[in-house]
């Protein structure tokens, strides 16, 4: 780094965008998934990675449950 950077004379400041942040992580989709969200990015324009983000944070905001049902599968053999 350069003598001439004081960074001690920076006045330090809360980053606006931090509450806003994301995580990055990995998350297995099925492919008819996908297909589903990027056909609908093709269409809107929007990047299919945050068309799911903004479905996903519309299930938060309104506390949507998925119902999962599992069946009994009858014994095999």
């Amino acid at each position: 780094m350069r003598d001439e950077y004081d960074l001690n004379a920076m006045k330090p400041r809360a980053n606006p965008y931090a509450r806003r942040l994301k995580k990055q992580i990995t998350i297995r989709l099925g492919e008819d998934v996908l297909a589903y969200f990027k056909d609908m990015s093709a269409e809107t324009g929007v990047p299919y990675q945050r068309l799911i983000d903004l479905y996903l944070r519309d299930c938060v905001e309104h506390a949507r449950r998925i119902s999962i049902r599992w069946d009994e599968q009858p014994d095999v053999g």
